[in-house]
């Protein structure tokens, strides 16, 4: 029976059925065959999912960071292209932002610098040499600096003005201001929102498959195509996916609560 007193109200039931269903699962691809086949192949799709989510995050906190602070900025002009690029990445599908930057953005960058190697009297580059994890890497720096950009522009503005008016006050520069008075406020503000977004970004590091990247979705539809054994291969491409996302999750959840108890 399921407990209803007000003690018991907030037990997470959903992580107990969760729970029960991957171990499941984990049984299934432990002791049967093809499953344990199909993840024996999925194996590296893990870690390239890994480090495309990893860097690709990375790069975006840091231009989202740059863009927030562009945004606040007392140049009309900076302001203006903060919010220019954040509606326009904002607005674009990330799988269409996947294609456009693998297809049109890539071989233009490539043109411009065989351009300048030209120049310089060195060999060109072909379009085959800029891979296609890295086009896929920026496509997502680009689509989620976007959004991480209004997470930190929410977290930076939610500090008081008194204390950054207190701290000038006392001679402090902009650079000892923010570094001192008014990031270190504003990150335990930002954390949650920060920490769903790159959860978010594991299960949408799944749309480069589009471009033949070899991550966990890309190995499972090249290996259902070859057994015709879709069941058995989803069924562990989505094992994969909730054990990372539901991982990361619970992880989330345990160092928001230790910052509030600070």
């Amino acid at each position: 029976m399921i407990p209803t007193s007000p003690n018991d109200k907030d037990f997470p039931w959903w992580l107990v059925a969760v729970v029960a269903i991957g171990l499941y699962l984990f049984w299934q691809v432990f002791t049967v065959e093809e499953y344990s086949r199909v993840l024996s192949t999925l194996r590296r799709g893990i870690w390239v999912t890994i480090y495309v989510t990893v860097i690709s995050y990375a790069m975006a906190c840091l231009l989202g960071l740059l863009l927030a602070l562009a945004g606040l900025s007392r140049s009309l002009v900076l302001r203006q292209v903060s919010r220019f690029y954040i509606e326009i990445m904002r607005g674009i599908p990330i799988i269409v932002l996947l294609l456009y930057v693998a297809f049109v953005l890539a071989p233009a960058l490539v043109a411009a610098w065989n351009f300048v190697l030209e120049k310089l009297g060195f060999d060109p580059i072909r379009n085959r040499d800029f891979s296609l994890l890295w086009r896929a890497v920026i496509a997502l720096t680009l689509a989620y600096s976007s959004f991480l950009a209004e997470v930190f522009r929410a977290g930076l503005q939610s500090v008081d003005e008194g204390q950054i008016e207190a701290a000038e006050a006392l001679g402090l520069s902009r650079w000892q201001r923010f570094r001192f008075i008014v990031f270190p406020q504003a990150l335990r503000t930002i954390l949650p929102p920060l920490g769903n977004d790159f959860v978010a970004m594991v299960k949408d590091s799944s749309l480069v498959s589009v471009l033949g990247v070899t991550d966990v979705t890309q190995l499972g539809k090249v290996t259902a195509a070859g057994n015709f054994r879709y069941f058995e291969t989803y069924n562990v491409v989505a094992l994969v996916y909730l054990t990372i996302t539901i991982t990361l999750s619970l992880a989330l959840r345990r160092f928001e609560k230790r910052m509030r108890e600070r």
